[in-house]
Parts: C-alpha cells; structure tokens; sequence
C-alpha cells in the first residue's frame, strides 16, 4: 500500500504536471501555420499521451484501498519560546522587582512566566545546585571526602565556610548538607575535586551535564559560584538544571532539610559544627511559604541577589529562578510567582492515544501512509500543564530542536513538545524502533536540514477522487480545445485550396 501511494505521489507531482499542460497547450496552438498530415500526427500523440496517462491514474485510484495520499512538506521549528504576555487568554502575570525571572512546572517544563529569562546572568552560590547534583549521580553518600589544601584554603573571610581544615574528612552526605544549606564554598571545592580530581575537570563536567539537562547558554568555571566572566547562565538555563535536581529524590531530601543539621566532631575537629538551611521561605524563617520545598539563595556584588526556589502544592511542583534581584525583594517575587502559578494552572494527561488529536491534521506520524511503514513509534503518556481556561483540544504537538535526535540500538529518539498558542506546556520523547527502517529517512516522521536540525513532516492531504475527477476535466476540456483548433485550421486549408 505504500508502495502505491509512493507511486501516486511520483505519478502526480505538481510540477511534472504543470510542465505538461504548459508543454501540450503550446503544442495544440503553435501548429496554425502548418495544419497538414504532421499536426494531425501530433494530435493522436497527444490525445494518447492525455487518455493513457488518465487511464494510469484511474487504475491506481482503484488498486489503492486508501482514499487519501500526501505530499510530504517540511515544517521549520521554532526553538523561541514565545512570550506568555503575548499568549491570548493567558492569565494576568503578576509585576516583580527581578530583572530576570521565571517560573516553570518541574514535571512538564512548561514555562509559566517569564521576564528577560534569556539574558546572561551570573549565579552567584545557585552554582552550588548543580555541584550537589553531581556528587549525588558520581558518588556513593558513605564515601570520604578529604579536602586538599587548596579546597580549605580557597575561601576568604567574606565567603560562606564551614571553615574545614586540609586534610580534615567528612563523608559524601555531610558535605552536602554544608554546601546546600550553608552554602560553604570550600566544600564546593572539596566535592568538586573529590569527583573529577580537579576544578577544571569538574567544570568540564558541569558544563557537559548542563547541555544534558537544556542548559544552552551557561559556562561554569568553578564549583561554588565566585564571580568570574566565563562563569555565567540564565534565568531559563538555571530553571533547567533545578528541574534536574528537583526531579532526583536524594537531592530533595537533603535541600528539603528545615531543621538545624549538625556535622559531628572530625579527624581534626573535636567539636559539631552546627548550621541551618539559608533559604528563608523554608519552616520558621522570616519568609515562610508552606508549599517551600528547599532552594539555593546567591550573592555576589556582579551578580546581585539570586534566588532559585522549589514548591508543591497538591499535584503541582513548580520552579521559580530569581536573577539581579534584592535581598528580600527575591523571596517575595518568588511568593508571588507561585502562588500566581498555582492559582491558574492545572494538569492534564495526554496520553499517545490522545496524541493524535492533539498534533493536527496534517501530521505525518499519525497519517495513514506512516502507519502502513515498518516503522514502529511509541509516545510514552505525557502530562501537559495548561492555564484554567484552555481545554487539550487547544493544544498541539511539535518537535523540539532545543535537543538533537540520538539513534542507540536501533531506537531512533527525537524529543516533542507539546504547545499551547505557541508556549511550550509539555515534553515528551518519540521513540521510533527499527533498524531496517531507519536506514530509509523517508520512513521517519521526521526531516533534517544541513545544519542537523529537527524538522517535522507535515502532508498536505487531498481527497484522491476529487483528483482524479480535476484530472478528467482538464483532460476533457484540452480535448475540445484542441478539436476545436483542428477543425478552425482545416477550414482555412481548405479555403486556401481553393483560391488556386
């Protein structure tokens, strides 16, 4: 069946057949001057051209069980996100004091608001995030962390410390807590160097891992965050690398920690060191918010103040990042943006049955001409975060280009997302299983440019009998044209004849 419609497709491609009504229509007129034995040759040519080429077409019509084809065109893709400001019917946003901000779920990463979140920014000690989530995936939490003399020397007396010694110990889990909830620099630089053996490397590692989790415009250069030039991110890159975190169950628990932690005596520290969460949206602090499940606050004199918070109420969790804010200005453009977000948002399912309803009519993945391929695709059940007032029906599935397609033991992945009025409300990953298949990009629901970015495939569909009966009109009305010419020219033969 594919076969057949491949075939149409070739059969009836639009400039081949602009090219031969333009071709026959100069042939029927430009004979005038010649209407003799040869013209009425070209004639019956012609004439049999037009009644084979319809009697091809008709005989697939009928051979084919489909009653549609299609014509594959390219859809360009917009990795823009676009203002919500600009989205019709989306809630009213709330005014902030932060220069760049923005609020996204943390389960479907659908941005909710945002202010200026593309602009370069410097994190200040929110750096720290992505230093605990690393020590969480490379190491086990029992291990020994000893710090160098570089580590316990690399802060000064204005930073946050712990003051740790060279050579004193803790185990993986105790560092941690000092550097999410004391923010102690010097143990950034210590888990920094107990994961990659140095500074550099590890900065390597953060900024390979940051490209993993949607980070597209940050560099890092340390573990802890001091100001440095080549040190920078954004508001949305940051928002990415907290729904990292805030999706690893080991990193919640210990941010998550509102009570007074406690470091017990060390190999060269006879007393406990003890210190709380410096977050002050968390239980008893002056800035309580009860949905608060942990954060990282930041300071630095380039940077300002920054703020980047985790929140959950009911099904929703939520992520709020605060850039070139004030020291309390951030906590309470922070309140404001979630209770903003959870008061005009909601969650629906969008399950692969759905999928199809939701990814237009001109969709090549749910066309009858892919389903007939070797191709087997599978789009996992997806949750999708919309404003109170919109319906799925509202919604549409797109590729992403903000992620390149992988291929890995035969399973082509291309990343989805699914968008509202143009904002991205939802992702979800496209899994397509077939080796055979893959070699021939024809098959795939998808295009790739020179540049090797995601295109989607869209067709253009059109009702092959109203085809075939436009087809049999031209057919017909060339026909008479062309009767009519002969019969014109033969009169004024004939007269001409007669006048010698």
């Amino acid at each position: 069946m594919k076969i057949i419609a491949d075939l149409i497709i070739e059969v009836l491609r639009l400039d081949d057949m602009c090219y031969y009504i333009l071709m026959s229509l100069l042939n029927f007129y430009k004979g005038y001057k010649d209407m003799n034995k040869r013209f009425v040759f070209r004639f019956r040519r012609d004439l049999a051209k037009s009644v084979s080429s319809l009697f091809i077409m008709l005989t697939l019509i009928l051979v084919s069980t489909s009653s549609f084809f299609y014509f594959e065109s390219p859809l360009e893709v917009n990795a823009a996100q676009t203002d919500a400001s600009e989205i019709p019917d989306w809630p009213d946003q709330p005014e902030i004091f932060s220069k760049s901000a923005i609020l996204i779920d943390a389960d479907t990463g659908a941005i909710l608001y945002q202010k200026d979140p593309y602009t370069r920014s410097y994190p200040a000690s929110t750096t720290k995030i992505m230093t605990g989530l690393l020590t969480i995936e490379n190491c086990s939490m029992s291990d020994t962390v000893t710090f160098s003399s570089a580590a316990a020397n690399s802060v000064t007396w204005e930073d946050a410390s712990l003051g740790t010694k060279a050579g004193e110990q803790y185990t993986v889990e105790q560092a941690l807590y000092g550097l999410l909830l004391h923010s102690a620099n010097e143990i950034a630089y210590g888990l920094g160097e107990h994961v990659s053996g140095s500074i550099p490397a590890f900065a390597e590692l953060m900024n390979q891992r940051a490209k993993e989790l949607g980070a597209l415009n940050t560099h890092f250069s340390n573990a802890s965050g001091l100001h440095d030039e080549n040190h920078y991110t954004t508001a949305y890159d940051m928002a990415m690398i907290a729904r990292g975190c805030y999706n690893n169950t080991a990193f919640v628990n210990i941010d998550s920690t509102a009570d007074t932690y406690s470091i017990p005596a060390t190999n060269l520290t006879s007393e406990p060191r003890y210190f709380k969460h410096r977050h002050l949206m968390l239980k008893g602090r002056q800035y309580y918010y009860e949905y608060c499940k942990g954060g990282k606050t930041g300071f630095t004199d380039q940077a300002q103040y920054t703020l980047v918070t985790f929140a959950e109420k009911n099904d929703m969790r939520l992520i709020a990042v605060c850039f070139k804010s004030g020291a309390n200005e951030r906590f309470e453009d922070t309140r404001k943006l979630f209770d903003w977000g959870f008061k005009n948002f909601k969650k629906e399912t969008a399950s692969s049955n759905s999928a199809a309803s939701v990814s237009g009519h001109d969709s090549y993945l749910y066309s009858d001409l892919f389903s007939e391929s070797d191709v087997v695709a599978d789009l996992k059940t997806s949750t999708i975060t919309l404003p109170n007032v919109a319906n799925v029906e509202d919604v549409v599935l797109d590729t992403s280009d903000m992620y390149e397609p992988e291929v890995k033991d035969g399973v082509y992945t291309a990343s989805m997302n699914y968008k509202y009025q143009d904002s991205v409300i939802g992702t979800v990953d496209l899994k397509i299983a077939s080796p055979e298949a893959l070699k021939a990009s024809s098959n795939l629901p998808y295009k790739t440019d020179a540049a090797s970015n995601l295109k989607a495939k869209t067709l253009f569909k059109i009702n092959i009998w109203y085809l075939a009966a436009g087809l049999a009109l031209i057919v017909i009305f060339v026909l008479i044209m062309k009767y009519r010419t002969i019969r014109k020219a033969r009169r004024r033969y004939g007269k001409r004849k007669l006048r010698f």
